[in-house]
């Protein structure tokens, strides 16, 4: 846990710089925070559009949008969004917007038991919001298992399984998860085609799916 004081106030964060207390920030924390996300200069109004949109959002229906769902209420391209928050959307955006990721669902996330893989004995340890605890006990068949449980009804394609050992490798690699924007030029998709793949999002089900989570 940490804090930062910006203007005078103080704020309570996590390790990752995120704000602790979705309901303590003010446009002052956004402003102070940007040069931490690599945003050069003031936050532009395209940039407020954005943040503004996830917080009503989270506050309306206590879930943070999809970055599917930001990208096109906001009329953006991915690349767009990336010049606005080069960091990523969640570790530049929803960061901003005082979002963390362990706020997907405000207060409504239930602890999970341990998954077991159908038709398997094996048992795989995952925190409440059912992402792996330790990438190591990873395998394909949890993949297979999350895909079940997130209802992605067709098996997974050699498109999916790309994405996946993708994020699998960059993770070994680097220590990183990468953000979403080297997801989808190193793989060379759009948007919409990662959103077809993945229709829970790419934290919640790209990200899932490989057995990673950001902390």
């Amino acid at each position: 846990m940490g804090q930062v004081t910006l203007k005078g106030k103080s704020y309570e964060t996590d390790d990752a710089g995120f704000l602790l207390d979705f309901r303590a920030w003010n446009e002052a924390f956004a402003e102070g925070m940007a040069a931490d996300v690599g945003i050069k200069g003031k936050l532009t109004e395209r940039h407020w559009q954005v943040i503004r949109f996830i917080r009503s959002t989270v506050e309306e229906h206590r879930q943070c949008p999809l970055v599917y769902v930001t990208c096109r209420a906001n009329g953006l391209r991915l690349r767009e969004l990336q010049q606005l928050f080069p960091a990523g959307y969640l570790r530049g955006a929803c960061r901003l917007a005082g979002v963390t990721y362990k706020e997907g669902f405000l207060n409504t996330w239930l602890p999970e038991p341990e998954k077991s893989a159908p038709g398997s004995d094996k048992v795989y340890r995952v925190d409440v919001r059912g992402f792996l605890v330790d990438p190591a006990e990873w395998d394909e068949q949890y993949a297979v298992c999350r895909a079940h449980e997130l209802k992605m009804v067709e098996p997974l394609t050699p498109r999916h399984w790309q994405v996946i050992h993708y994020l699998r490798t960059k993770f070994k690699e680097t220590g990183t998860i990468p953000t979403i924007y080297d997801t989808c030029s190193d793989n060379g998709m759009e948007l919409e085609e990662l959103e077809r793949l993945f229709p829970d999002g790419y934290h919640r089900g790209a990200v899932k799916l490989a057995g990673l989570r950001v902390r």
